[in-house]
């Protein structure tokens, strides 16, 4: 069963990028909820995620949704039209059912059989693991409320400067150049 859900991140309108979702990495992320989501796993590798988590607890979808969040220390959030269906499969696969829960909400707990593919998977799992760290990692140095501040400065004067008709060629070529100068200042940092 494959999923055609492609969750990437789409730039629209204005010469900003304006209503872009998530914003890049300096981005609002209550967007990113409402909007669209990159991807940072295929099919088969959230199923070994999904599959390690239940096998550490048993979980119920929206807690593995959380713990995913919270390993990604907030960069990957899966959406539940990706994680539910892929439970399903592997609830079909023989690999978890449903636990023991006193709640509303279906935990699920991992099979013999399940247990097994993880074993077997122990690489691909630890480096699907890492590769979560690593955002984890990446936003935390690079999430920080001054950056994202001033990034939202910098496209409010951009937007409210450039888009008026009586824009000079020349002002569009000055603003440029800035922008270039700026990058490479913060580059030899």
């Amino acid at each position: 069963m494959r999923h055609s859900h492609h969750h990437r991140r789409h730039d629209h309108g204005g010469p900003f990028g304006r209503g872009h979702g998530r914003g890049g990495r300096w981005g609002d992320h209550d967007e990113e909820r409402g909007g669209r989501r990159r991807r940072v796993f295929d099919s088969g590798e959230l199923r070994l995620v999904l599959l390690k988590l239940i096998s550490d607890q048993p979980r119920h979808g929206y807690e593995l949704i959380r713990a995913i969040e919270e390993l990604s220390g907030g960069d990957y959030v899966p959406s539940p039209g990706v994680v539910y269906p892929t439970l399903t499969l592997l609830q079909d696969m023989g690999q978890i059912e449903e636990a023991a829960s006193g709640g509303t909400r279906k935990a699920f707990a991992v099979t013999p059989d399940g247990a097994r593919h993880l074993a077997s998977s122990s690489e691909q799992v630890e480096v699907l693991f890492g590769r979560l760290t690593q955002l984890a990692s990446v936003r935390e140095r690079s999430d920080g409320a001054p950056i994202r501040r001033a990034m939202q400065n910098l496209r409010t004067v951009l937007v409210y400067r450039l888009d008026r008709e009586d824009v000079k060629s020349d002002t569009v070529h000055q603003v440029a150049a800035l922008l270039d100068e700026a990058a490479q200042k913060i580059e030899r940092l």
